[in-house]
């Protein structure tokens, strides 16, 4: 039988692919179509046909029936596909045996995604996660029995059988990842620095979580009047970014933008963003951004949950910001509050502003045990910081003494004091912790 040797081929954007989506029992009930087909147009793939498989039990040799197996062969060779995708998971055997059906190049769901992963990195630390993570996965991959692997070494000096081309690679592989991770935790160690450093200062960490097309960078714009790229695609966003910002009624505050949620985040991923993951973990607010407008949102907030759970943020705090809001009829801005008359929930449009404001309200609550209370007084040389002061909003009382200074009672983080009381010309007059 003639073999296909995957080294002659790589995926790249325009491949001619079959999407073969298989349901099993235990997904029967979860919406997932429109996402992997999603998924397949945010890699690049020319998808020219879409096949949904049913099954009860997963077929060992080719995880499909072998008559579904026939079915999709005439398929790649009427529409000349070169590319095959399944929805769920394939052992390394499965694909293989596939791809000797098939005689094309045959990926699962996991492929997939770090294949679009590697599309969106852009920052150093970005590319070396995605390599690292698709390293780990092709190392599972190198018993597949590739038709090069079967070459072995000769010569003068390699006398004898010699070293094959599989253990080859994956020595290769071993050497790559070990480097790889010795400069992840180089990267990471000048993370921590960051992080130390701004819990040191007691400034305020807000981070951004979600499914992934829910508008978190959208927000993230919004907040922090930035421009990091934001499209309407999955994982649009890859690379972690950090902004400083001023929030009214909370003072200066740092937001993480972080990688997207999705159902059944290869594990490997997952691994490697793991330093990128922990400022969802170290943050003192998790903004859970939610596309209001998905019919499937509910499933979507479990699943997220679910994976706030697995990196362990989920003592952290958090606002479920319900987003997109504008997408839905006569809908208005609004907050929700639990029995306690603490804000949980907030129903805003990132794109539009609308119900913005009600944001800032509820995260001067959750920050609240973060703020202090003090009087601070501003010389004639230095009144211009009042108009700072008014900006942000949180002025309680302000008078002018007889010396024509400014004496100011006001409501900040403990980290803003501290900014304030730097500058020249402020003086406290005294601080309490609100009750």
């Amino acid at each position: 039988m003639e073999l296909f040797d995957r080294q002659k081929d790589a995926v790249g954007q325009g491949e001619r692919t079959l999407l073969v989506y298989v349901e099993l029992p235990a997904t029967r009930h979860i919406h997932g179509v429109d996402e992997f087909i999603e998924l397949a147009k945010s890699s690049g793939l020319s998808v020219l046909q879409s096949l949904k498989v049913s099954l009860n039990n997963a077929n060992a040799k080719y995880f499909i029936g072998s008559g579904k197996v026939e079915e999709i062969a005439t398929l790649v060779k009427e529409l000349k596909l070169n590319l095959v995708v399944f929805s769920s998971e394939l052992s390394p055997s499965q694909e293989r045996n596939l791809e000797r059906r098939l005689k094309c190049q045959v990926i699962d769901r996991t492929g997939l995604i770090l294949d679009i992963f590697s599309l969106r990195a852009r920052s150093f630390e970005g590319k070396l996660q995605v390599e690292l993570a698709q390293l780990k996965h092709l190392s599972t991959r190198l018993v597949r029995g590739w038709t090069h692997l079967e070459r072995q070494k000769g010569g003068i000096g390699l006398r004898g059988p010699g070293e094959m081309q599989l253990e080859t690679d994956k020595r290769l592989i071993a050497i790559r990842i070990k480097n790889i991770t010795k400069r992840l935790e180089k990267v990471h160690k000048q993370r921590d620095l960051g992080r130390k450093l701004r819990v040191k200062n007691e400034l305020p960490m807000i981070a951004l979580a979600g499914y992934t097309n829910a508008g978190k960078s959208t927000l993230f714009n919004t907040l922090t009047h930035s421009q990091v790229f934001a499209d309407k695609q999955l994982f649009a966003t890859l690379d972690a970014t950090i902004r400083r910002v001023i929030l009214p009624a909370s003072g200066e505050a740092v937001i993480a933008d972080t990688v997207g949620f999705i159902q059944d985040l290869p594990h490997d991923l997952v691994v490697a963003f793991k330093s990128t993951l922990e400022e969802t973990r170290q943050a003192n607010v998790l903004l859970h951004v939610v596309d209001a407008a998905d019919e499937y949102r509910w499933e979507k907030i479990e699943q997220v949950q679910n994976i706030i759970a697995d990196i362990g943020a989920q003592k952290v705090p958090s606002i479920l910001v319900m987003n997109k809001i504008d997408c839905l009829e006569n809908f208005k801005p609004r907050i929700d509050k639990d029995k306690d008359g603490r804000i949980f929930r907030v129903w805003i449009s990132a794109h539009s502003g609308a119900g913005v404001d009600l944001l800032y309200q509820a995260l001067a609550e959750q920050l609240s045990g973060m703020m202090i209370h003090a009087k601070i007084q501003l010389d004639v040389t230095s009144s211009y910081i009042r108009s700072e002061i008014h900006n942000i909003g949180y002025i309680y009382n302000e008078k002018v003494d007889d010396f024509g200074a400014w004496v100011l009672e006001i409501h900040v983080t403990r980290y803003y004091l501290s900014r304030l009381l730097g500058l020249k010309g402020v003086t406290l007059l005294w601080e309490k912790n609100p009750q």
